[in-house]
């Protein structure tokens, strides 16, 4: 860990100590994954020949697709959002709410499918989430979406796919 985010995480961590219930403008969610689910796991070469470029991009590279770019941002049907490295359900319908960000977004997700850690590429921290199963990149949690979680799971569209009901 390089000097300053290890500053800067000390300092977080101290002001989060000082005053309690902030959480410093990301959610404190801690995932784990569902008991018995089975790791795919393939080479780089294997992902690459799997996957859409956009798709490895995103899953495998930790990219954020343009805003607005995902024709699932405005997908309206009922059905389930999977992963699109290995087909693991993540999202249902009922749960996508318009953001106004120009990604998916959901205000909870199939509980034991996703895997959270700190991101700190932007420096400030967020919380970055992952298939439990292939451990593929989807994308941020954020503290303001609706109720009844209060949570916004923005998702990029390249790391789904979309199984109408």
């Amino acid at each position: 860990m390089k000097r300053r985010h290890f500053l800067g995480l000390s300092g977080l961590t101290g002001l989060t100590a000082l005053l309690p219930g902030v959480s410093m403008g990301f959610p404190r969610v801690k995932l784990e994954a569902a008991d018995g689910l089975e790791r795919v796991t393939l080479s780089e070469d294997e992902w690459r020949e799997k996957l859409s470029s956009k798709a490895f991009y995103v899953l495998r590279q930790h990219g954020t697709e343009a805003a607005f770019s995902s024709p699932l941002n405005a997908e309206q049907r009922k059905g389930e959002y999977r992963c699109a490295g290995c087909d693991l359900v993540l999202f249902t319908s009922d749960t996508k709410f318009e953001s106004g960000t120009g990604w998916p977004s959901f205000y909870t997700h199939v509980e034991g499918h996703l895997l959270s850690q700190l991101d700190f590429s932007m420096i400030w921290p967020r919380v970055e989430y992952h298939c439990a199963r292939c451990g593929g990149h989807q994308g941020h949690v954020f503290g303001d979406g609706p109720e009844p979680t209060g949570l916004r799971w923005c998702n990029n569209g390249a790391a789904l796919h979309f199984v109408p009901a």
